[in-house]
């Protein structure tokens, strides 16, 4: 399991390199266009398929023998996903609490929570759809 989570880990990476490209075109293009609201929607829908593919392209090399570690490496994924946006964002980035919850405002069309669904759902769809 050791070595699953290691190549989960840097395909983690990649995941989050992905993340920032669709961070800064959603802040440079979409919000000028659409505005913050259907910016955000289309940038979380985007990003949510990106996770999806990515997996999909790399879930033989990270090499999961069950579900179960699918499950456990999608948490994973979850877990730092959460640290680097809550402690990377707040303690390095210096943003304030209020603005890193505000992706969580489903009510107000802040649909992020889709991205961690798809980020812990990922890698048991992918594994399943290569039929492994």
């Amino acid at each position: 399991m050791t070595s699953i989570l290691l190549r989960a880990s840097l395909v983690w990476f990649a995941i989050l390199l992905v993340a920032i490209v669709n961070g800064a075109f959603r802040q440079g293009v979409l919000i000028p266009r659409l505005g913050v609201t259907l910016a955000h929607v289309w940038s979380t829908l985007a990003l949510s398929a990106a996770v999806v593919l990515v997996t999909y392209l790399t879930i033989r090399w990270i090499g999961p023998v069950t579900a179960a570690d699918c499950w456990t490496v999608g948490a994973v994924w979850v877990l730092m996903t959460l640290a680097f946006e809550f402690l990377g964002g707040h303690y390095l980035f210096g943003k304030p609490w209020v603005e890193l919850l505000a992706d969580y405002k489903v009510n107000e069309g802040r649909i992020w929570p889709l991205v961690l669904l798809a980020t812990l759902a990922a890698p048991a769809l992918a594994w399943r759809l290569k039929g492994l």
